[in-house]
């Protein structure tokens, strides 16, 4: 297996545009296709890139599906940031937080089905697996500090309550997405329902009278 962080970034515009062009290729041809047909001389012709061109930036097959990963995982993040910061204007809850997440994270997905078809599919591929697995982590970490920060959640939850959030709504996706590359609108609901009132049980106590489960979650700890 490659490793992605050693991959060349091109620097002129002519070698971004043809990188972009392949990637395109790439993610149309993964929903045609299939993640398993993919490779790496049929993407180079799809695109009209001499095959050398594409090994210029990409080891293999691996690496590109990495490189689409990622480029849409940066989207998701920039969606992520703008739907809390109107939701931190108007006054952050809980509910909020976690529906600006889920939408952005949803409106990628519906946009860019080749990342739902490697997503579920490619997981088999570590490199992919983990870099899911960091993103998961990196959002979750974002999202705990900004409800700390806001007095959403109890002074001293750890972020592992976030990661668990993250890891439930990642899950739930899973299902939503399995058999349509559109989702569930029935189960992305569940899922809203189930990471908020999972948060909920470690709101921070705004009454001052605590609740039984905010109480109980907190001696826990």
């Amino acid at each position: 297996m490659t490793d992605h962080r050693k991959r060349r970034v091109p620097q002129q515009s002519r070698s971004r545009d043809r990188v972009a062009r392949l990637l395109d290729t790439a993610s149309r041809l993964v929903v045609t296709d299939g993640v398993d047909a993919l490779g790496t001389r049929t993407i180079a012709h799809a695109a009209g890139v001499p095959v050398a061109s594409l090994y210029q930036y990409f080891a293999d097959k691996d690496e590109i599906l990495l490189a689409l990963v990622e480029r849409d995982i940066e989207e998701m993040d920039a969606r992520v940031a703008t739907g809390l910061a109107e939701g931190t204007e108007q006054g952050l809850t809980l509910e909020g937080l976690v529906s600006a997440t889920v939408e952005a994270f949803v409106s990628v997905y519906r946009e860019r089905p080749a990342f739902v078809e490697i997503w579920l599919r490619g997981r088999g591929n570590q490199s992919v697996r983990d870099l899911c697995r960091e993103h998961n982590r990196r959002v979750a970490a974002g999202l705990h500090a900004l409800a700390c920060e806001s007095g959403l959640l109890a002074a001293g939850t750890p972020v592992r309550v976030a990661e668990l959030a993250v890891e439930i709504g990642d899950r739930l996706f899973q299902l939503a997405f399995e058999d349509s590359l559109t989702g569930d609108d029935a189960i992305l609901l569940e899922a809203r329902r189930a990471v908020v009132g999972y948060l909920h049980v470690h709101a921070a106590d705004r009454s001052g009278a605590g609740t039984a489960a905010g109480t109980g979650a907190r001696a826990e700890r």
